[in-house]
């Protein structure tokens, strides 16, 4: 990495000469402490500490002589005190730790090489999960997991970032720190406005799973300055699991408001499946049912079938993208469907927001996506936020998402052509200009035999339709109609996001185009052709500028 900080090098210099200590005072003078970290350096337990208070607990490869990359931790709130960093064995790279107002790095920050430009992904370390996203006074509130001390699944904290249009996003300080009661795993939040939980009106709750040396418990947390601050709740843990039996498997509660019991509801993630249950006053809850076959980060809410509010459903989704539409009477789910799926992937976690204002009412979700770049101080982003609806096909009710109007602002129209060959159609797009924060791709394509077509960019095959075997890549999909296919693909810096048939099915893959080999194109086997009904194309504006 080439270092460019002046206080970076003159750390760097001395390290190797530097003893090995376990702990280190600093007086907070500056936003951020900045730790250098090598992936091949031994593994420290850490401590940060405010005088007697313990503020987080990490384990951390720290590496003052050669660094890969930069973590930060916010001490924003603690200028002029004195923070102690405490390894549990002796270390010389506590002497590189560095104060600053900027976070270090040798690239600009959120345009690094593969940095999504239409996608959050958070400043520094590993995300995962979306975790407590509501809506509340104006913002959009994504936490969600992270470990802001490497690129690997560790350390799992609450991150914090807000939005007013979910698109543009301010990164905040950890709102969840991990502690001595250990990680800090998925959940969700809800706004208590009658407060009768007795935290106080407008309270932000945080239900959440602590992961403890014995298994799994769901824990409460409560904010009283918009997500701001939080202070774990007294009488934690606030769920003693139904059927924890031994299993270890306890996690990810989501918490709902059921207007017409009224009351509280909370699936949360048990051992085989999603456990249901209810409460009045957000801290006393009773169990009430469970349904296996699902793993993990449960969803349930209902929706409209085809816009009819006076025909609505259930839906109960898990981390996969698997789903089943059914009917929910407060406390009990029961499945009209078979499991279903609708994304393929590198789509997981997804859950979808709380509190959205009635005059809205839409079901908006966010998904997590794993793919890593080498290289890069981060790992891992959010997809695109969807709208979630029901609608009725010869199959039975099934379930679309496709992005948020919203996101419509981020683009503009490069080009537009209508009743092309394949031919014809390739040499238009052989004219785009060179557009390096990502495109957005429409295109509508009629086949003149049942057999298959593909887009290719940059010498990767970034959809393969198969119209005789009915999949899309290596996965089953049942088109709308016989021989149209439509498509929206949005392709960022490290991935391409598509939606097929207005969302009826969705898949995100990895960006990976061959160096040196540039183009967009479609192609077909030598017996088919395809007819080019209709070609948009428009060019991205990055979110962070």
């Amino acid at each position: 990495m080439r270092i460019t900080h002046p206080f970076v090098l003159l750390f760097i210099a001395t390290a190797c000469s530097s003893p090995l200590v376990t702990d280190s005072i600093i007086t907070v003078e500056k936003q951020f402490l900045n730790f250098p970290v090598s992936e091949t350096a031994p593994q420290t337990r850490m401590t940060l500490s405010a005088g007697d208070s313990l503020m987080t607990c990490f384990n951390i490869r720290l590496d003052a002589v050669h660094p890969d990359y930069w973590m930060f931790y916010d001490v924003s709130d603690l200028k002029g005190k004195d923070v102690t960093v405490h390894a549990e064995t002796a270390v010389s790279g506590l002497n590189g730790i560095v104060q600053s107002d900027e976070l270090i790095g040798d690239e600009p920050l959120y345009n690094e090489r593969y940095r999504q430009q239409f996608h959050f992904s958070s400043r520094r370390g590993w995300i995962n999960d979306p975790n407590g996203l509501v809506w509340y006074d104006g913002e959009y509130h994504l936490f969600y997991q992270l470990n802001p001390w490497g690129i690997a699944w560790d350390n799992m904290n609450w991150g914090h970032a807000v939005s007013r249009d979910l698109l543009h996003w301010e990164e905040l300080p950890i709102a969840l720190h991990q502690d001595q009661d250990g990680m800090v795993f998925s959940g969700s939040a809800v706004i208590d406005e009658k407060n009768v939980s007795g935290l106080g009106k407008n309270a932000m709750l945080a239900f959440y799973t602590e992961e403890m040396p014995d298994g799994q418990t769901q824990y409460l947390a409560y904010s009283l300055d918009k997500g701001r601050h939080f202070t774990k709740w007294k009488g934690n843990p606030v769920v003693d699991d139904k059927m924890k039996d031994g299993s270890w498997h306890n996690r990810d509660p989501k918490v709902f408001w059921y207007d017409e019991g009224p009351w509280w509801v909370m699936v949360v993630f048990e051992k085989d499946g999603h456990s249901i249950y209810t409460s009045d006053n957000l801290l006393d809850w009773t169990w009430q049912s469970h349904m296996p076959g699902f793993w993990e980060c449960p969803e349930l809410f209902d929706l409209p079938v085809d816009g009819h509010p006076d025909n609505t459903k259930w839906v109960m989704t898990g981390a996969s993208g698997t789903y089943m539409v059914g009917l929910f009477d407060g406390k009990q789910f029961i499945p009209e469907s078979g499991k279903l799926h609708y994304v393929n992937g590198y789509q997981y976690a997804a859950q979808t927001y709380n509190n959205i204002p009635k005059a809205d009412g839409r079901r908006i979700q966010i998904g997590w996506s794993s793919i890593r770049k080498a290289g890069m101080p981060f790992t891992g982003f959010m997809q695109l936020p969807l709208e979630l609806t029901l609608h009725t096909t010869p199959d039975g009710v099934r379930l679309r998402a496709f992005p948020i109007t919203e996101t419509n602002a981020l683009f503009t129209q490069v080009m537009e052509a209508h009743s092309m060959t394949m031919e014809e159609a390739n040499e238009r797009l052989r004219t785009l200009p060179d557009m390096p924060d990502g495109f957005l791709m429409k295109f509508h394509i009629r086949f003149s035999h049942p057999t298959d077509a593909s887009l290719v960019l940059d010498g990767q095959c970034i959809l393969r339709y198969d119209l005789n075997f009915n999949r899309i890549g290596e996965t089953d999909y049942t088109p709308q109609s016989a021989l149209d296919f439509e498509a929206d693909i949005y392709v960022d810096r490290s991935s391409i996001e598509g939606f097929i048939d207005g969302g009826c099915f969705n898949y995100i893959i990895e960006r990976s185009g061959l160096d040196g080999e540039k183009g967009l194109c479609f192609t077909c086997n030598h017996e088919t052709s395809i007819t080019v009904e209709n070609l948009l194309v428009y060019s991205a504006k990055s979110i962070w500028q």
